[in-house]
């Protein structure tokens, strides 16, 4: 059965103006284990293009879901998404 998924290209200009958006992103990427700091960005970059065309179309918000881990449910600052939160910032000339 074929899915009736429209792609964001499909979509008219204007669209999502002034809505709140939520998009599910894998944004498990690989960290070094002594920097944190990102060694793969290519999930992160991958998603730049639509994270963009959201922002270009006017959007009041946009809410970028994802998660590393939590070992057994706990905090570990080892898998937090501030790398990642940290590349977007750059790559999108925004603060979050």
């Amino acid at each position: 059965m074929l899915s009736k998924k429209l792609r964001l290209d499909a979509l008219p200009k204007g669209f999502f103006e002034n809505k709140r958006v939520l998009v599910r992103v894998d944004f498990n990427v690989p960290l070094d284990k002594k920097s944190n700091a990102i060694t793969n960005p290519q999930r992160v970059v991958e998603t730049l293009p639509t994270i963009r065309r959201l922002l270009d179309d006017g959007v009041k918000s946009v809410v970028l879901m994802s998660h590393l881990g939590r070992p057994n449910g706990q905090r570990d600052e080892k898998q937090s998404l501030r790398p990642v939160a940290d590349l977007l910032r750059k790559e999108l000339g925004k603060h979050f």
